[in-house]
C-alpha cells in the first residue's frame, strides 16, 4: 500500500495567523483510522498548538515537507515556501481577481501545483463543506458589541483574544445593556449564524424584517436581510436567487429602508463586484442613516461599503471613517462612523475554530483523499493543476496575465 504524507505546513503570513487545519488529535486518530496514512507537521512558534503538543500526540515534527503528496495551510503560503508539483488546500483569495495574490497564482502555474481552494468544496447541497465562517461570525458581532460598548460607554468587554475560549466569551455577554438599540445583519449561512448566537446570547431579540420597519420596540432587537430583502431587480421581476448568483449586475440597492432604521450594523453577506453598493458614502454623510458602528465581517475592501476603506487586525480592530472627507479617522470620533473589518476573525478564537475546521475536514475531505469515496468535490475545487487553470477557472486567464 502506497503511503499517503500529508504535510501541516507553517502559516506565513504577517501578522501570523495562529489556526491549523488538523489539531494534534485529529493528526493522531487520522493515522490511527488509515494504515497507509502519516501527517507531518512543519515547526511553527505561532500556531495554538505547539509543536510539543504534536509531537506528544505521537505526530512527526520535521522542516522539510518534500516528502508529502498533500500540503494543507489556512492562509495563502509565501511564494518562496510553495513546492513544485504538491497538490496544495489552503484559502488563495484570488477568484475575486484580488492583486496582491496574482504573484501567488503565477507561481502556482509556474511550479506546476495542484491548487485546492477550501473555499470551493462544496457540499451536494451547494454548502460549502469546510469553513471558519461561524467563527468569524461570532467573533464579528461580539467585536461590534465590544465597539458599542465603548462607543457609549454602558459597558466594557475583553477583546476576544484575549478570552480564553467560546465559554469565556459568551459569559461576558450576560447582562450588558444594549438599551434600545436596533442592529441590522445582512447574509446568512455560517458567519451570520454566528452572529446570530453572539445577539441571542446577548439578550438581543430577533424580529422580521417587516416588523423592523414597522414597528417601535423597548429593548434591543435585531433582523437578518437575505439578498432578496437588501436588493431588488431592476426590472422588477420577482427575485429569483438563482438570477441573482449569475446576473448580480441587474439588480440595484434596496438597503437604504433599513439602514436608517439602524444603530449597529454586522455585514455577514457573500459579495460579487458585479453586485449593487450597499452603503456609499453620500448615505453616510450628515446623518442620512443613523448607523455608526459597522461590523463588517465580510470585509471587502473599496467594495458594498464604502466605509470599508482597508482591513484592521486582532491587535487593533477598530477604526473610523470620516463620510466627509473618506478618509480614516479616531475610531470613536463624535462624527466617525466606527468599523471593525477584521479580516481573520477566527484567528482570535484559533483552538475552537481549528478544532471545528479539522472535524469538517476528516469528514468530508479526508475520505477523498484517502481514496475511501470520491463524489468529485475536490476535483472541482481544483483551480489550477499541472501548470494551466482548470477550465471552471479559466475565467482568471486574464487576471493570471496581468489584467484586471
Amino acid at each position: 500500500m502506497k503511503i499517503l504524507h500529508i504535510g501541516i505546513i507553517r502559516e506565513t503570513k504577517d501578522p501570523p495567523d495562529r489556526r491549523v487545519p488538523l489539531s494534534p488529535v485529529q493528526c493522531r486518530n487520522l493515522e490511527r483510522q488509515h494504515a497507509g496514512l502519516m501527517v507531518l507537521v512543519q515547526p511553527s512558534s505561532d500556531r495554538c498548538f505547539s509543536d510539543r503538543e504534536y509531537k506528544a500526540a505521537g505526530i512527526a515534527v520535521k522542516e522539510n515537507l518534500e516528502a508529502c503528496d498533500v500540503l494543507l495551510g489556512v492562509k495563502e503560503p509565501e511564494i518562496g515556501s510553495l513546492l513544485d508539483g504538491k497538490t496544495y488546500f489552503f484559502f488563495s483569495h484570488t477568484t475575486k481577481r484580488q492583486p496582491n495574490n496574482r504573484g501567488l497564482l503565477q507561481a502556482v502555474i509556474e511550479k506546476r501545483i495542484r491548487l485546492i481552494d477550501y473555499e470551493y468544496l462544496i457540499g451536494p447541497g451547494r454548502e460549502r463543506v469546510v469553513a471558519f465562517g461561524r467563527w468569524a461570525g461570532l467573533v464579528g458581532a461580539y467585536n461590534g458589541l465590544r465597539a458599542f460598548g465603548i462607543r457609549t460607554g454602558r459597558f466594557e468587554l475583553r477583546p476576544a483574544h484575549l478570552c480564553h475560549d467560546l465559554e469565556d466569551i459568551l459569559k461576558g455577554l450576560e447582562g450588558i445593556d444594549l438599551g434600545r438599540t436596533r442592529i441590522a445583519i445582512t447574509g446568512g449561512g455560517r458567519v451570520a449564524q454566528g452572529a446570530k448566537e453572539i445577539l441571542h446570547k446577548a439578550s438581543v431579540r430577533q424580529v422580521s424584517p417587516v416588523e423592523y420597519l414597522s414597528d417601535t420596540f423597548t429593548g434591543p432587537v435585531f433582523t437578518r436581510l437575505d439578498p432578496w430583502h437588501y436588493t431588488v431587480s431592476r426590472d422588477e421581476r420577482v427575485f429569483d436567487f438563482d438570477h441573482f448568483v449569475k446576473e448580480p449586475e441587474m439588480y440595484r440597492n434596496a438597503f437604504h429602508p433599513y439602514a436608517r432604521r439602524t444603530d449597529l450594523y454586522i455585514a455577514c453577506h457573500f459579495w460579487d463586484p458585479r453586485s449593487p453598493e450597499l452603503l456609499t458614502r453620500k448615505d453616510l454623510i450628515g446623518g442620512r442613516v443613523p448607523i455608526r458602528i459597522i461590523a463588517d465581517i465580510s470585509c471587502d475592501i473599496n467594495g458594498p461599503i464604502a466605509s470599508t476603506i482597508r482591513a484592521s487586525t486582532i491587535g487593533n480592530p477598530f477604526y473610523g471613517y470620516d463620510p466627509v472627507s473618506g478618509k480614516e479617522s479616531d475610531p470613536f470620533g463624535k462624527e466617525a462612523i466606527t468599523v471593525m473589518a477584521v479580516d481573520n476573525l477566527p484567528g482570535e478564537l484559533p483552538r475552537n475554530a481549528s478544532e471545528d475546521f479539522g472535524k469538517s475536514l476528516q469528514e468530508h475531505v479526508m475520505p477523498a483523499l484517502t481514496g475511501e469515496r470520491d463524489s468529485g468535490m475536490i476535483s472541482r475545487a481544483c483551480i489550477a493543476e499541472k501548470g494551466a487553470l482548470t477550465p471552471e477557472f479559466a475565467y482568471l486567464s486574464d487576471y493570471l496575465e496581468g489584467g484586471e
